[in-house]
């Protein structure tokens, strides 16, 4: 079969990746307003990601950063974003590639976005294991997994 030159796939992705930038420089010109906040799943080991060297032994694969009450110095490029957490009241500036993103949600609209594995298959077959969301940056001591949400799940029932 034929190299598929168009790779619809991945300008889907793309496209998608644009609305968590636009999102994330939306909070920073307003503020998140309301109840809006940000969970954020991303590849801790990608490329181009910077955290310190005890979350990634903690989350060796994904971890996922809530934006709502205490995040500090948000700052978005059009490749990555940084951002101050706390983590056990100890602020840490993260750098997050949009490519590295596995996960965005905004639960206060019922709005959510999953993005594939860049290492997975062309099949798009993957076997996600996210950490779980914390609030204000805080990683759970136990270090447990959660549970995968689709896009579905934030879909408005009729």
């Amino acid at each position: 079969m034929a190299e598929d030159l168009f790779r619809y796939d991945l300008m889907v992705e793309n496209a998608l990746r644009g609305v968590v930038r636009d999102a994330l420089r939306r909070a920073v010109e307003h503020g998140l307003p309301g109840n809006h906040h940000f969970y954020l799943t991303f590849k801790t080991r990608a490329p181009g990601v910077e955290i310190p060297p005890y979350l990634i032994e903690r989350y060796p694969d994904e971890m996922t950063i809530v934006l709502q009450y205490q995040y500090w110095n948000l700052e978005v490029e059009d490749l990555r974003f940084s951002v101050m957490l706390s983590f056990n009241d100890v602020r840490e500036r993260l750098v997050v590639p949009f490519e590295a993103l596995t996960g965005f949600a905004d639960p206060s609209v019922q709005f959510g976005l999953q993005f594939q594995d860049g290492s997975a298959s062309d099949s798009g077959d993957r076997d996600p294991d996210p950490t779980p969301p914390s609030g204000g940056g805080d990683a759970p001591a136990d270090g447990s997994s959660g549970e995968v949400v689709s896009l579905d799940h934030f879909r408005k029932k009729k």
